[in-house]
């Protein structure tokens, strides 16, 4: 199966150079992965032609990390990546204080590929500021 034509490909997040000094790509499930943290990872308004595009986690950093704020910040990432990435289906997103840190709460998102109906998951870390 070419995972490529399947899911996609489109140059590898972050962007980096390949062996052969050209852009690396990267196709399938990662490339996926790649798609969600770019949504998540861009605020609103930054993308000049598409300000509606993103994540748009930023007000949230300046909240305190506690249940309330997990559960606006699981909202909006499941809107977000229903409305950016038409290749997968959130099945559910977690979001937990860091027992290390307490300004930083950890997210496990878990979601299904539309193609094949595989589940995967990506995490993130945020930082909140106090």
């Amino acid at each position: 199966m070419d995972e490529g034509k399947v899911y996609g490909r489109g140059i590898g997040f972050p962007p980096r150079l390949g062996h052969d000094g050209r852009w690396a790509w990267s196709a399938g499930p990662r490339n996926i992965r790649e798609s969600i943290r770019i949504i998540l990872l861009t605020d609103f308004e930054e993308r000049l032609m598409l300000s509606s595009f993103g994540g748009g986690l930023t007000p949230f950093l300046f909240e305190p990390n506690v249940l309330s704020t997990h559960r606006l910040i699981q909202d909006r990432i499941t809107q977000v990546l229903a409305q950016w990435e038409p290749r997968i289906k959130v099945v559910s997103v977690d979001i937990a204080e860091d027992p290390v840190d307490k300004q930083t709460a950890v997210v496990k998102i878990i979601y299904q590929l539309i193609a094949t109906g595989s589940e995967e998951q990506v995490g993130l870390n945020i930082q909140f500021s106090m």
